[in-house]
This record gives C-alpha cells, sequence and structure tokens, in this order.
C-alpha cells in the first residue's frame, strides 16, 4: 500500500526537473561541515548570523557572506521546520565520527538535488563498486548529453559552458566528500557502510511516503555504493548491531529508525 508522503525530497520527486544549481558553485562540503561543527545552535537565525555576523567562514565582505549563506542553505536546507534536515540533524548530533559525518552531509545534499541524485545513482554508483575507476569529465559530458535526449529532456538546453561547470563541480563535490581521490585526475573511492548516512536515506524514503517492501530494494542506496539487492543484507547487520529495526519473514516487513 502506497504511504502518504510526509515532506517532499526533491531526489525522490518523479515530477521533478534537473536543475543546473551546481554550475555557479560545488558543494561547498567543508564550509558546510565546518559551519556544522562550529555553531552549537542548529537553527537558521544561529547558522545565518555565525555566517553573516561572525564570519565564521572566512568571507571579505558581507555581500560575499550573505551569498555564501543563500547557497549553503539552497544546498542544505538549514531549517529545522523542515522534517528531513531535523532528521539529518539528529544523526549528525548521534555519530561524531568525522568520516560518518561526510558521507551523511554528502546524503543531505545529494537528495536534496535531483541533478545531484541522478548523477550519483546512474552515473557514479558503476565507478564506485570498481577499484579505482577513473572519474572522467569527459565521460560525464557524455552521460548529461544522453539523458537530455531522453529522460531529462531539460538537460539539453542547458548550454555548452552549464555542461561543463555542472560535471566539474559535480566531481568537485564528490571528492570532497570523500568518494574520490585526486586532483585533475580523480578515482572514486567506494564509501564504507555507515549506519548514520543510510538511517538518513530511510528517512527520507519513509518521508516521502515510499512503502517498506519497495525501500528494502530502492535504487536510492546507490548513491551510497550499495546495489539494491544488498539492502536487506546490510539492514539486517545494522539491526544485529542496534543501528536500527529491521525484521522480514516472508511478506511481513517490520522497519524502524
Amino acid at each position: 500500500m502506497k504511504h502518504s508522503p510526509i515532506a517532499t525530497i526533491p531526489a525522490l520527486d518523479q515530477s521533478g526537473r534537473l536543475l543546473a544549481r551546481i554550475s555557479s558553485r560545488s558543494a561547498l562540503a567543508t564550509d558546510f561541515v565546518m559551519l556544522m561543527e562550529r555553531v552549537p545552535e542548529y537553527r537558521a537565525p544561529a547558522f545565518r548570523a555565525a555566517v553573516i555576523d561572525d564570519n565564521i567562514l572566512a568571507r571579505a565582505s558581507v555581500s560575499a557572506r550573505d551569498k555564501l549563506f543563500k547557497e549553503l542553505k539552497g544546498r542544505y536546507i538549514l531549517d529545522l521546520d523542515s522534517a528531513f534536515f531535523s532528521a539529518f540533524i539528529a544523526e549528525w548530533r548521534a555519530h561524531p565520527d568525522a568520516h560518518e559525518r561526510q558521507l551523511l552531509a554528502y546524503t543531505l545534499f545529494a537528495l536534496n538535488d535531483r541533478t545531484v541524485y541522478t548523477t550519483s545513482r546512474d552515473w557514479l554508483h558503476p565507478h564506485l563498486r570498481q577499484a579505482a575507476s577513473e572519474l572522467r569529465i569527459g565521460d560525464l559530458l557524455v552521460y548529461y548529453q544522453s539523458i537530455g535526449r531522453t529522460t531529462f529532456p531539460e538537460v539539453a538546453a542547458w548550454t555548452p559552458i552549464t555542461l561543463t561547470r555542472v560535471a566539474q563541480h559535480y566531481l568537485a563535490s564528490v571528492r570532497d566528500f570523500g568518494l574520490a581521490t585526486g586532483g585533475t585526475r580523480k578515482t572514486a573511492v567506494r564509501p564504507s557502510v555507515q549506519p548514520a548516512p543510510i538511517r538518513l536515506l530511510l528517512r527520507a524514503l519513509m518521508l516521502a511516503g515510499v512503502p517498506s517492501v519497495e525501500i528494502i530494494r530502492h535504487d536510492a542506496f546507490k548513491i551510497l555504493g550499495i546495489t539494491p539487492g544488498e539492502v536487506v543484507d546490510i539492514l539486517s547487520e545494522l539491526n544485529r548491531h542496534g543501528a536500527l529495526r529491521f525484521r522480514m519473514q516472508a511478506d511481513v516487513i517490520e522497519l524502524s529508525l
């Protein structure tokens, strides 16, 4: 039975278009993590004051700080009125490990941007599954051109400059989140299985109204390098470690966070 969605998750909105939001800047991953680590109050006014008034991210002018805050908010929500961001905050507080938080921030970023999500699910995933797979910008451009001719015609309207910038900033973002290494030449790194990003991904699917029977084989897990066929085993393992509750008997699935 289809569940009613509690919140809109941009990446999971099937009617959503692909936007070139990252054509101007990358994920700003380092700035976001620094903001989260230095601001004790996880509220929009506190985030804004920290960036603009206190200048904790070290920008030279007020206008640059204002622009940075708007870009961070667009990428990471920064609003506890959002059930999705509140879920992120809960995981951030509960998991202080730096690597786990890096993947957690990536999951928030990817699920809040349908372009990033689609690219990670369909193009990056095979690279994450192959050790030391090179991430070539030319291959990514071919991918964007392909989906522009088929499933996402709005991409065909992007100019060559926009297309290149989206690809460049996507690859830079992937590296900044620890999913790749290298400078000009980037190599994919398969992420380890961590509870926090998986729990956030599960929460997003629940908020979007995805039934449990579909969650356990959902292709959203591909953004973390996990194939749908591995999901049950991974959830079972996390259940054994007390990171979540998961039981499956025949057609009956129990899944809770």
